[in-house]
């Protein structure tokens, strides 16, 4: 069989990606109350129209005080559906697949948006209490979160299983759990955060134990035909945290759980720590793991040439690419890869006369 490329497609139980291009789940912080915009719209529905394989939502909140900030979209209600059903049938009409992360913030929850300083939002300002694994702040700057009893841990498990049976209404075909950036899940797989002495602290197997209920879950509400993917920090490049040696043994587990891909950043538990950031900096845990589990990995990080991209596909480092900041500077960049790459794909045709 010929080697894949950037331009192959890709099919993960029912569902074909026309590529292997995806769009990264980027914050837009441009909700009231979690509702999709017309911002929203726009924004997914360019990077269909400009040719992405697969395109995700930014980080949905699956609970109310699981938003990053208080303008954070969110799926944690019934009246979300419809908003996001509308986002999702242009992306498909424009044949790309509609995806979306489920997240809980956890301790980083109640912020401000980046452009507005980024700091804790306090009740006054429309901000809550936040919660995490154990009473520890994410830094100096942050409030004590409340370490989260078994009954809260339980409502945890459950929103984000309603969360995927609402994705699954607004005809969503992929759902992503998001356990990576310090964020709720990646909370409790992470030392550096989780002091727990319970069920759910201390050893890998009780601190990877709220990921498997959580996956067990969605999948449970999630229809077999459908892919479902995890986004990990594969290392908190720090010692004493979640290390790549976790992520892939892991790897070696998820598929039990109905996961199919493992969506491979780093980083994000705690502040200050120093990441070796540069070109494809993360493409490499993509590689430790399929080199050591038969499992579908994405590649994500400092992604930005039509050559780059395609060089991680055809040696096999990942099965997908996922571009955040290279499709804000440019929606249109399959389709400009495309020719770059000598690939002849269709274009709107709309925008004809400009291919």
């Amino acid at each position: 069989m010929a080697a894949p490329h950037l331009f192959s497609p890709l099919t993960i139980r029912d569902v074909t990606f026309r590529n292997r291009i995806g769009v990264s789940p980027m914050c837009q912080y441009s909700s009231d109350d979690g509702m999709a915009t017309d911002w929203h719209l726009v924004h997914l529905g360019s990077r269909a129209v400009g040719g992405a394989g697969l395109v995700m939502t930014e980080a949905s909140a699956v609970h109310p005080r699981g938003r990053i900030s208080p303008a954070d979209l969110g799926i944690w209600d019934d009246r979300h559906i419809a908003g996001l059903k509308r986002v999702v049938d242009f992306i498909k009409t424009h044949g790309a697949v509609a995806g979306i992360q489920l997240a809980h913030a956890g301790r980083k929850a109640s912020t401000a948006p980046p452009w507005a300083g980024g700091r804790a939002v306090g009740a006054g300002d429309g901000g809550w209490t936040v919660a995490g694994p154990s009473a520890v702040a994410f830094d100096a700057h942050s409030p004590e979160p409340e370490a989260l009893i078994l009954g809260g841990i339980e409502e945890i498990v459950a929103v984000f299983a309603a969360a995927a049976r609402r994705a699954l209404n607004a005809g969503f075909d992929v759902v992503e759990i998001h356990a990576a950036h310090g964020y709720l899940i990646h909370e409790f797989l992470s030392p550096i955060a989780n002091t727990r002495t319970d069920q759910y602290g201390g050893s890998y197997d009780n601190r990877t134990r709220l990921l498997k209920q959580v996956c067990t879950a969605v999948r449970q509400e999630w229809p077999t035909s459908k892919p479902m993917f995890v986004r990990v920090s594969a290392t908190d490049w720090a010692e004493g945290g979640w290390r790549v040696e976790d992520t892939v043994a892991l790897a070696h587990h998820l598929s039990r759980y109905g996961v199919d891909l493992i969506d491979c950043s780093s980083g994000g538990i705690a502040p200050g720590i120093a990441i070796p950031a540069g070109p494809g900096f993360q493409v490499p845990l993509s590689q430790r793991i399929k080199d050591t589990v038969p499992m579908l990995t994405a590649a994500v990080g400092l992604i930005t040439s039509p050559a780059q991209a395609d060089q991680i596909i055809r040696t096999e480092q990942a099965d997908l690419v996922l571009l955040a900041r290279e499709m804000l500077r440019d929606p249109y960049w399959p389709l400009h890869a495309a020719k770059t790459l000598g690939h002849d794909v269709p274009w709107p045709n709309q925008y004809l006369r400009a291919k």
